[in-house]
């Protein structure tokens, strides 16, 4: 029997959209790399992304990632960076994976002047992606360095750049953003340090990242409760997912990182953020910290950066693995 033209046309096109299912429900991985594994330390604050088509972001690399010769860290293409704060830009940071303890991490190796950022994406061939006044800043230690400048990109508020399939937007974050001197150097960051001041580099960031399965995720730097976690995150990028700083003093604080879960952001999940404290003994929250009462207060699922281990979120901001 023969099989006319138009159903033929249609069988073929939805054997090639059944074929196409899997690609489309290929989760985002998400990796904590802190100071201790298993657990969720007070330096902790940086994350691997892994975007279904093998795209590899690490945003605020910080002091618990060992330079670049960590082994945990493997092919990254774009690194993140919300401030210049030496706990997210890298200072200092340990001379190996689990070296310290929880209660008084290592960060016995320096990084300056460059910082472990910028030492990372020299040896990686990465992009460095930041907002603000941030970019020129990276392009000349990069330049400095045998690098290309170029791999310094800027993302303005209220655009975006698409790099290896992965859509990244800046959005804004209430925070102080002084660049330490003694990435300056010289006697002008003698003379800086010498009056007390900082070097300008604009305003602090957040980021709402887009991966190819269509998740959303926005991650908060560290911010203060701002109106456009509301307007902004939730009403015009619609984040699925939420990585937010918890640790109170510095940033936002567990009730006050809750409030934005719960009625600004109100996203479908979230990941607790630099908490500044031993927020975990044997992989469980100790009961009483600020970890706790975050999770305690906050009415969407809530997970845990245990370091080493990896999480995965399907489109929906939902964890399907490693929760």
């Amino acid at each position: 029997m023969k099989i006319n033209s138009p159903f033929s046309s249609l069988v073929i096109g939805c054997i090639i959209a059944m074929a196409a299912l899997p690609a489309l429900a290929a989760n985002v991985k998400v990796t904590p790399l802190g100071g201790r594994d298993g657990e969720f330390c007070p330096q902790d604050r940086a994350l691997i992304f892994e975007d279904p088509n093998g795209t590899r972001i690490l945003y605020d690399a910080g002091r618990t990632v060992a330079g670049p010769d960590d082994p945990r860290l493997g092919k990254i293409d774009i690194i993140l960076l919300s401030h210049m704060h030496g706990d997210h830009l890298g200072n200092t940071h340990n001379k190996a994976p689990n070296s310290g303890s929880c209660e008084a991490p290592d960060v016995s190796v320096s990084a300056l002047p460059n910082s472990n950022t910028v030492n990372i994406a020299l040896a990686k061939n990465a992009k460095i992606v930041t907002g603000s006044e941030m970019p020129p800043f990276f392009a000349n230690k990069l330049k400095a360095n045998g690098g290309d400048p170029k791999n310094s990109i800027l993302a303005r508020f209220g655009g975006s750049v698409k790099l290896g399939g992965v859509t990244i937007a800046t959005v804004p974050a209430s925070h102080s953003n002084g660049l330490d001197p003694d990435y300056v150097g010289g006697d002008l960051g003698k003379n800086m340090k010498e009056a007390g001041i900082a070097g300008y580099v604009g305003e602090a960031t957040g980021y709402v990242l887009k991966f190819s399965n269509g998740l959303v995720v926005y991650l908060s730097g560290d911010t203060g409760m701002i109106a456009e976690q509301e307007t902004v995150i939730r009403g015009h990028y619609r984040a699925k997912l939420a990585v937010i700083n918890i640790g109170d003093t510095f940033t936002t604080g567990p009730a006050e990182a809750a409030y934005v879960i719960n009625e600004l952001v109100k996203p479908a999940s979230v990941i607790a953020s630099h908490a500044n404290e031993v927020a975990t003994k044997g992989g469980k929250v100790l009961p009483g910290t600020k970890t706790d009462t975050f999770v305690k207060a906050v009415k969407v699922p809530v997970h845990i950066p245990l370091s080493g281990k990896t999480m995965e979120f399907n489109s929906a901001g939902i964890c399907v693995a490693g929760c």
